[in-house]
């Protein structure tokens, strides 16, 4: 009797247009890493930025001009939450904490989460910082 495979591969172009360095052609991220990278373009992604799509992005920018605090960085952990369970099919979100770094002017993210594929479950930090 023949199994089948059940288990899903993610697969997404890596943004920066790299080209691979045997095929010569644009780099592929796979399962873990293309979920990632799709989570952090979600968040740092303005409403209205995307053509044809004005509904797809976060107000997380918007957040990053107000007092750093930890008021803010609750709305930044709600705004994040709604903007991922929203538009990644692909995760099952667990837990999200914004710390807040008033000196430096600065939230440090702390994600966790589940792919729809995998049982571990897959953490990621990073920081946020207004630009100007």
């Amino acid at each position: 009797m023949a199994t089948i495979n059940t288990t899903r591969t993610f697969r997404d172009l890596d943004l920066t247009f790299t080209a691979h360095p045997i095929r010569k052609d644009v780099s592929v991220f796979t399962n873990e890493n293309a979920v990632v990278n799709s989570v952090k373009n979600l968040i740092l992604t303005n409403h209205y930025e995307r053509p044809f799509r004005p509904e797809i992005g976060s107000n997380v920018r918007r957040l990053l001009f107000e007092q750093v605090d930890s008021i803010t960085g609750a709305q930044l952990e709600r705004e994040i939450e709604e903007t991922i369970s929203n538009f990644e099919p692909r995760v099952q979100i667990t837990r999200v904490t914004a710390i807040a770094n008033p000196d430096e002017q600065q939230y440090k993210i702390e994600m966790e989460f589940f792919l729809l594929n995998n049982t571990s479950p897959v953490t990621i930090s990073f920081f946020l910082e207004r630009i100007r």
